[in-house]
């Protein structure tokens, strides 16, 4: 019944503060629309963004900034990843390592946002 995640919600201290992380960091791109939440977007997935003082309704029962654990998957190597990632200040809290993710075996890369929040960058082998 279910095929893809279209988007997931961040709770965060700063929208300002998250969008330029990611955008500096990663090198993803952003979404605003006005009335609506601001998104981290990239391919054709999204982040929505809720800032702690101005959620949207419906919201999560607990919306706490900190809480996310996720993983994002790049098509370049790790070694890119993790050169930008040092490049930009960003602390490695784990990795290279290998995983195992939805499509198989996949190298990655653990890291926090401004937020605490605990990002996994992810490779899967070319071919």
């Amino acid at each position: 019944m279910i095929t893809a995640i279209d988007h997931f919600v961040l709770t965060v201290r700063s929208v300002e503060e998250t969008l330029d992380f990611y955008q500096r960091v990663l090198g993803i791109g952003s979404e605003r629309i006005a009335g609506r939440p601001v998104a981290l977007k990239f391919g054709s997935n999204k982040i929505n963004l809720h800032q702690t003082d101005r959620t949207f309704e419906p919201k999560a029962a607990r919306p706490t900034s900190g809480a996310g654990d996720f993983c994002l998957i790049t098509d370049q190597p790790i070694e890119q990843v993790i050169e930008r990632l040092k490049r930009e200040g960003v602390v490695i809290e784990v990795g290279p390592v290998e995983r195992n993710g939805a499509r198989g075996q996949m190298t990655s890369v653990y890291f926090r946002d401004p937020d605490q929040n605990l990002v996994e960058v992810s490779s899967y082998p070319v071919g």
